[in-house]
């Protein structure tokens, strides 16, 4: 049962409902949330009511049983009246009556009204408490075979031991949502784990980082120079580096300072020896792997490792080399200009020829330099001299021959527009489960297919670009295509910048534009920045583009101007896209949404919409994915339309639902599940990669200050399709232009690519050093 200081808890002025849960509304099985009608017996609460809604984290509640509820009262909008628990425990009888009632429930099966009247007869009325404290008190029960009393123990543990569990997390200041989390993570063993090392929780539940895991161990007795502490402020530094700075190791140097300085307070400073002494004792347990002043993650470092052992396998390859003569390819590729009436130039023949006679090539190029085009020619000159048709519907038990992917679904669908072939994303060709479950495809398992051209490969981090070259079949060519001057991946490393770096893989750069030879000064503007300068004429009118000079407090109404102005032309909503850097602020993403939602589509009575969390989601609205869901062939980046808002009442499940339709796909989502979507009237740069839109509004303000930059301004501008609108302050314009070094990561690929592949010219190069 729970101790007497938890207990106290209840008491005192604590607002509380006792009473009987009579039916369950909705449970979620996966986080155990729940709503449900209760009847009262007793409250200090202002209630009236005989019965009220409650809502709450349950993992167990039993019908017909005797509660008593911790919380709140919270007026729903919707749905009225409800109690929101914070704290609950099963009440237990305290009469012999109550007592066998209790024991013959549903909640022991096997154990009948006369098997109960025995227990409480043979035991006493504190029958539960004996029971609790010595298990072989049951042997004394007349007729209680040795399995249902085996049951019967286990029951009651399980029950009084997770109440214990809640009411414990809750006394260390977690919230009814995170107990959950920590409970269904560690089950019974949940508060012998966090009172031996509540740094374990950082690495194990989601939503608990390194401070929050210090208070607790504060309250432990564990601080200053601990073990658990500097360990987990070791891995917890390092996480953060990855997944918020990109890096795929730290210096060991830098490492020792800044962990030192994380955790060193003026009453306990922590020795540097400390540090030294447990990354040491990481790197023994394979927690860390130091590689001469390196320090890994191991994720990273195994990553790292493994692309180039892929790279050098892929390099390897003979079979590729001089298998077509000259004379063949060239009149593959005067087949293919006729046939398109186009005529490639001498860098974009020069490119296809190196596509067909290499195992691994790179692509590269600006905007408007005819890398889609390139890419054309290289399929189709592929196919003629191969022999193989690329019409998919001619592979009914075989696998296509020609795979192409992008990092995103908006990207692959580009990319098979300009092909007119099938292409998908790296994550569904390597069959990704979701979750924690890995991927189809992989060293054991690889894919089938002969050519493989990947797009946007800016965009690929380092572990995807890792599981992805290790899926490989044994005979594969493998075109690499991207913009290294994009913003890097949101994950760690800069797989693209380093392939490029090391010299080791075959390379055309394609720098002749041609979509500026159109007329596009939208192309012109984003290589001149590409070069760290600025054109004199930006903000003179162009057919194609302007530059609206605002102040920050202005730019929302600018905007939407904008907005409205593009769309009184015609322009449907879906064409118009703003980008920004940041989410907060009065320019931030969330602002901006906010205001183009009303513009674009504002309430009516005709119009459902449902409210989650601070944001209302309306039929006709435009939402962003933003988690990758492989089930629903959706993924993180898509863009779709709020197509339907189900109500509760209209469900078997009771519960609200909005259903988007991504292109034709539509996925349904559960209100709890809406956090995976967002408003995408304006969207991240970051999340906009690897799309295009007829028209891009971008808005540049000193407010964006920490996140300007050149590369971000040159990943915007190259979204834009036909028209761009810049907004806001020429001088914030001016100094994100000037700031090219902010995403300098650490990583070794480059180096460890030319060691193992091209070692000759690595020594050439330490000679002339």
């Amino acid at each position: 049962m729970a101790d007497q200081s938890s207990l106290d808890l209840f008491q005192g002025e604590q607002k509380y409902i006792k009473g009987v849960p009579l039916h369950i509304i909705f449970q979620n099985d996966a986080n155990a949330y729940t709503v449900m009608r209760v009847k009262i017996n007793e409250t200090n609460e202002p209630i009236d009511e005989k019965e009220i809604i409650v809502i709450g984290y349950f993992p167990i509640i039993h019908l017909h049983e005797v509660y008593q509820f911790t919380g709140s009262i919270k007026i729903h909008p919707k749905y009225g009246k409800q109690y929101e628990v914070y704290q609950y425990r099963k009440l237990l009888p305290h009469s012999k009556a109550g007592m066998i009632q209790y024991l013959s429930g549903d909640l022991f099966p096997g154990i009948g009204e006369k098997t109960a009247e025995r227990i409480i007869e043979t035991l006493g009325e504190n029958a539960i408490s004996k029971i609790l404290e010595d298990p072989k008190c049951l042997e004394n029960v007349p007729k209680l075979s040795e399995e249902k009393a085996q049951l019967l123990y286990e029951t009651l543990v399980q029950h009084q031991g997770l109440e214990k569990i809640m009411v414990a997390l809750s006394d260390y200041g977690f919230g009814p949502q995170l107990s959950m989390k920590i409970y269904q993570t560690y089950g019974d063993m949940t508060l012998d784990i966090i009172q031996n090392n509540p740094y374990q929780l950082v690495n194990d539940v989601e939503g608990i980082g390194f401070h929050r895991a210090d208070e607790l161990g504060k309250v432990l007795g564990i601080s200053g120079n601990h073990p658990d502490r500097i360990r987990a402020a070791c891995l917890y530094w390092l996480n953060q580096k990855a997944l918020d700075e990109g890096h795929v190791f730290m210096p060991y140097e830098e490492t020792l300072c800044e962990v030192q300085q994380l955790i060193t307070t003026s009453e306990e400073p922590v020795d540097e020896m400390d540090i030294i002494r447990e990354i040491d004792s990481l790197e023994e347990e394979g927690k860390l792997i130091l590689e001469e002043n390196e320090v890994y993650l191991p994720s990273l470092y195994f990553a790292e490792k493994g692309i180039v052992t892929s790279i050098k396998k892929l390099m390897e390859q003979t079979d590729f080399h001089d298998e077509f003569s000259e004379s063949e390819f060239l009149s593959a590729l005067g087949d293919l200009e006729e046939r398109l009436n186009i005529q490639y130039s001498i860098t974009q023949r020069e490119a296809i020829r190196q596509a067909i006679h290499s195992p691994v090539m790179l692509l590269t190029g600006g905007p408007g330099t005819g890398k889609t085009t390139v890419i054309k020619g290289i399929v189709e000159v592929y196919a003629e001299l191969h022999g193989v048709s690329l019409n998919p519907k001619d592979y009914k038990d075989d696998p296509f021959p020609v795979l192409l992917v992008a990092p995103t679904g908006r990207a692959a669908k580009r990319m098979s527009e300009s092909t007119g072939l099938p292409a998908v994303t790296i994550h569904r060709l390597l069959g990704w489960k979701g979750g924690g479950s890995g991927y189809e495809h992989d060293e054991e398992n690889p894919i089938e297919g002969k050519l493989l051209i990947i797009d946007e490969m800016s965009m690929v981090d380092i572990w995807l670009a890792n599981q992805l070259f290790k899926s490989l079949p044994e005979k594969i060519q493998v075109i690499i295509v991207g913009d290294e001057d994009q913003l890097p991946s949101v994950g760690p490393g800069q797989v693209l910048k380093d392939l490029l770096s090391s010299e080791v893989i075959p390379t055309i750069e394609l720098q002749n534009i041609y979509r500026q030879s159109e007329g596009s000064s939208i192309i012109d503007l984003a290589h001149t920045i590409k070069e760290g300068e600025i054109p004199e004429d930006l903000q003179s009118a162009k057919d194609d583009r302007r530059f609206f000079d605002c102040r920050q407090n202005q730019i929302i109404d600018v905007i939407c101007q904008v907005c409205e102005n593009a769309r009184k032309k015609g322009y449907a909503t879906k064409d118009i896209q703003v980008l920004a850097p940041i989410y907060r602020g009065s320019a931030g993403i969330e602002a901006i949404n906010e205001s183009l939602q009303n513009l674009f589509n504002p309430p009516s009575d005709q119009k459902r919409s449902l409210t989650f969390g601070d944001r209302v989601y309306r039929v006709g609205d435009k939402v962003l994915q933003l988690v990758n869901n492989p089930e629903e062939h959706v993924f993180n980046g898509d863009i779709g339309e709020i197509v339907a808002v189900i109500f509760a009442k209209e469900t078997a499940d009771h519960e609200d639902m909005v259903v988007v339709s991504f292109e034709g796909t539509e996925v349904t989502y559960l209100k709890r599940d809406l956090n995976q979507i967002t408003l995408a009237y304006c969207c991240s740069i970051h999340k906009s990669q690897g799309s295009e839109f007829p028209i891009v509004v971008l808005p540049i303000v000193k407010g964006y200050h920490r996140m300007l930059r050149r590369n971000l301004i040159y990943t915007a501008i190259t979204r834009s399709k036909s028209f761009l609108i810049m907004c806001g302050d020429k001088k914030a314009f001016n100094e994100a232009v000037q700031r090219s070094d902010v995403d300098l990561r650490h990583s070794k690929l480059s180096e460890k690519l030319r060691e193992r592949i091209n070692p000759e010219s690595n020594e050439a190069i330490n000679d002339i050093i």
